[in-house]
């Protein structure tokens, strides 16, 4: 499974002394455990669960590190994308911006999508061909612009 992964990254992180990939993984182990007993009773992620967890975190990273530039805080904004790309590591390989185009394109093409009312269907159709390994507002913008 992909939290006994993690694990022994942290305890190879520990005796390296990466203090960055220690805290790193740390918190995305807090962060599982912490999905796990979120809702009503207490559950034990699969691998997708964790995965769900992961982008989330990844994302958050993203989301910092711009908040941290925009205030001038370029340092911390760099170490939250050291973070994300420690993450990166346990996620599937992402699609290149030319990929989740052609996915568009055919996606808008097979389904007629056309006018902007058609923004939400076509959002759930290309969303389930990337299958989160794009960013979603790049997905968006792509999305927007075909149907503009």
């Amino acid at each position: 499974m992909l939290i006994e992964q993690i694990r022994s990254d942290l305890n190879d992180a520990t005796r390296a002394r990466d203090a960055a990939t220690q805290l790193t993984l740390r918190s995305i182990i807090a962060a599982i455990q912490e999905a796990q007993v979120a809702g009503d009773e207490a559950i034990q992620l699969d691998d997708d669960g964790i995965l769900a967890v992961l982008k989330a975190q990844a994302k958050r990273r993203v989301d910092a590190a711009e908040a941290f530039e925009a205030g001038g805080a370029v340092e911390r904004g760099a170490a939250e994308r050291a973070e994300k790309l420690i993450i990166e590591k346990y996620l599937p390989a992402a699609l290149s911006e030319s990929d989740v185009a052609a996915i568009v394109e055919r996606v808008m093409t097979d389904n007629g999508f056309t006018e902007k009312s058609d923004m939400g269907n076509a959002m759930k159709a290309v969303n389930a061909e990337v299958a989160g390994r794009a960013d979603g507002r790049i997905v968006a913008a792509m999305v927007k612009s075909r149907l503009a």
